[in-house]
């Protein structure tokens, strides 16, 4: 997400603006029956900074090896985390920050894809989305939060640019140019490992599952027959739904929102996304919600909207096929693409 600051790391549960509706009351009423749903097998950890949840609809056999196909996808996705964090003195990443300005680093092949895609997303977006934004490391968000000092902001901010970022695919390597600048993966790896997590989950027999990681919902066929539900939470008004997802397949929801980490100051709310050209949090939308099919359609892409404002955020969904949006704009309004609109009345 341009500027996310997560930590990738355990942290609180936050406010998320994709809820899933796994209730069997819920999902009964969705199909115009009143008999419940048979039950779901789940699992949930704190994991990248909030909690994630399984859930399984298997029956007979297939249901024996839920359990299995759970510890697996978990330790997957732990082992994904602890070489994405930037706060674990032991992971790859936190080696190529501490080797920026000096030398190039050996990274894994999971780490160099996902540097390789932030940057074509970085590009296309005009460095909206920035995974250099680490640099600015003025800004905490926990219970020590508040506004650091502006020279401090803008020294940090010159150390932010994407480009550079060096990668050298051939021999395996990552570089930060220059001393000082670092990577924060926060916005853009949650859904890579989330769908690690999935695809572990498949390749054990599991044709039927949903993940959800703090807002961002990846699932795979369907809930006994039925279609997962998927709420989309109003940012303004986080007890409140929007509309409702129906979906089946293959599908992914990915949130972005100022509502999730902030602070108060200035009779501003300071939030966790940050532009990059400013050093300061976005001004741009309270919150997106995008649907697709696949999680490299809109991975990064939903911060990148904040950052952009409203009308260049609309042109950049328009110039990704199926992918469609929900966006709750500064003002309060909410606009959606036709899709969105059209999948959310059919639910």
């Amino acid at each position: 997400m341009s500027g996310v600051r997560t930590s990738l790391g355990l942290t609180r549960r936050r406010v998320v603006m994709a809820l899933p509706l796994l209730g069997a009351a819920g999902l009964g009423q969705a199909a115009g029956r009143g008999d419940a749903a048979p039950a779901l097998q789940r699992s949930a950890r704190p994991l990248m900074g909030t909690r994630v949840d399984i859930a399984i609809a298997a029956s007979g056999p297939a249901a024996a090896e839920s359990e299995r196909a759970m510890q697996a996808a978990w330790a997957e996705m732990e082992r994904l985390e602890r070489m994405m964090t930037r706060y674990d003195a032991s992971s790859a990443l936190s080696a190529v920050n501490r080797a920026a300005g000096r030398h190039a680093v050996k990274v894994p092949p999971e780490l160099m894809a996902l540097l390789r895609d932030a940057q074509a997303v970085s590009a296309a977006t005009q460095g909206a989305f920035d995974t250099t934004v680490g640099a600015l490391r003025g800004w905490e968000f926990g219970a020590q939060a508040q506004l650091p000092d502006p020279a401090r902001i803008e020294a940090e901010r010159r150390l932010v640019g994407y480009r550079g970022l060096e990668l050298d695919e051939g021999a395996g390597t990552a570089r930060l140019a220059r001393a000082g600048m670092a990577l924060d993966l926060g916005g853009i790896a949650k859904l890579p490992i989330l769908a690690a997590g999935l695809r572990v989950l498949r390749s054990h027999g599991v044709e039927h599952a949903l993940v959800n990681g703090g807002g961002d919902v990846l699932l795979a066929g369907n809930h006994h027959g039925q279609a997962w539900r998927v709420g989309l939470r109003d940012p303004l008004a986080p007890e409140r739904l929007l509309g409702v997802l129906a979906l089946q397949g293959e599908a992914v929801v990915a949130s972005s929102g100022d509502y999730e980490r902030f602070f108060m100051a200035r009779g501003e709310r300071q939030h966790h996304i940050l532009d990059p050209a400013t050093g300061r949090p976005s001004r741009g939308a309270h919150g997106v919600s995008l649907l697709a099919r696949q999680v490299g359609s809109v991975n990064g892409l939903g911060a990148a909207m904040m950052v952009l404002g409203d009308a260049r955020a609309h042109a950049l969904v328009g110039r990704h096929a199926g992918v469609q949006a929900l966006m709750v704009h500064r003002d309060g309004t909410v606009w959606r693409t036709p899709g969105m609109a059209a999948a959310l009345a059919a639910a």
